[in-house]
């Protein structure tokens, strides 16, 4: 059995909807850095640990290396210019996406675009092709219920089924 080319591999996971983040990070000088990330997913509750899929080559990467800091922005319905803004490689994403450090570990948090935030510590990253896979432990997370962003087919939409909203949990406190 052969392997399928990446093209191939893209068009199948083009077919399962996920949910969209930016990934985002300050350096050791406090320059932010972020990232349009779909490969995401939790991982276990004891302790609380998600991982997410960077690529090798990405700034977001080298801060979340060098700080041991990252946040994973979940973004709403309407944050699609956001997910573009962090998915191109446009100098200067941070100054036109409203942003703020957060108290807990300074990791930018987008105000406007992302319904929550989970401020997380590094604990491991495994590399894999062209990508690594960072483990980070959950230190400080907030959510308020709107409809998340979702992306299939090539395309943003947004979940249309029936959800009741949960407890909110309050936003960060941030830095001004």
């Amino acid at each position: 059995m052969s392997a399928v080319s990446a093209d191939e591999h893209r068009e199948l996971m083009t077919a399962f909807p996920t949910g969209v983040a930016v990934v985002t990070g300050r350096d050791g000088r406090g320059t932010p850095h972020g990232m349009t990330c779909t490969s995401l997913t939790s991982v276990t509750l004891d302790p609380p640990t998600l991982l997410v899929c960077l690529h090798v080559r990405s700034g977001t990467l080298a801060a979340v290396r060098e700080t041991g800091l990252f946040g994973v922005n979940l973004l709403h319905r309407h944050a699609r210019r956001a997910a573009e803004v962090f998915s191109s490689a446009r100098p200067g994403r941070f100054d036109v996406v409203p942003w703020r450090a957060t108290v807990a570990t300074g990791v930018p948090w987008l105000t406007e675009d992302a319904f929550a935030l989970a401020e997380c510590r590094l604990a491991h990253t495994v590399a894999s092709g062209d990508h690594e896979v960072v483990l980070g432990e959950v230190v400080a997370a907030c959510r308020r219920y709107e409809v998340p962003l979702l992306y299939v087919m090539r395309e943003f939409g947004e979940w249309t089924g029936a959800v009741m909203p949960g407890p909110a949990r309050p936003a960060p406190e941030a830095r001004s």
